[in-house]
């Protein structure tokens, strides 16, 4: 394949044309947009953040996630051994920021801001 047959195979139009048969997919399966289809709460998004740490650390019955209003922000607070700390945080923190980001899409779902930090 040249470069400009790659350039053009995927192109943006292209792959909106693909988004819109998946949006179509979920309409027809679910009857309705699957962006109204989320519901969750902040207590939702705590207990995701519960079960992903918990299957990340060694000692899974010493993690606490809380959450707190900061200054019209929600904070989801992670607490747990000293030694699991890295676990959560990951190399070059690209754990955390997976999880943070994770976090952030459902929440801009609720219209919501949410912040994840891990305590010291």
């Amino acid at each position: 394949m040249r470069p400009d047959q790659f350039g053009t195979l995927y192109s943006g139009d292209l792959y909106c044309g693909y988004h819109d048969v998946y949006q179509e997919a979920v309409r027809r399966r679910c009857g309705k947009s699957f962006r109204s289809s989320f519901s969750g709460t902040l207590k939702d998004l705590e207990g995701f953040v519960n079960y992903v740490v918990c299957a990340l650390v060694d000692y899974p019955d010493e993690v606490h996630v809380s959450t707190k209003n900061e200054n019209d922000d929600n904070v989801i607070w992670i607490s747990c051994r000293k030694e699991d700390t890295g676990k959560i945080i990951g190399k070059k923190g690209k754990t955390i920021i997976a999880l943070r980001a994770l976090v952030a899409g459902a929440a801009g779902r609720m219209q919501n801001r949410v912040k994840v930090e891990v305590a010291d």
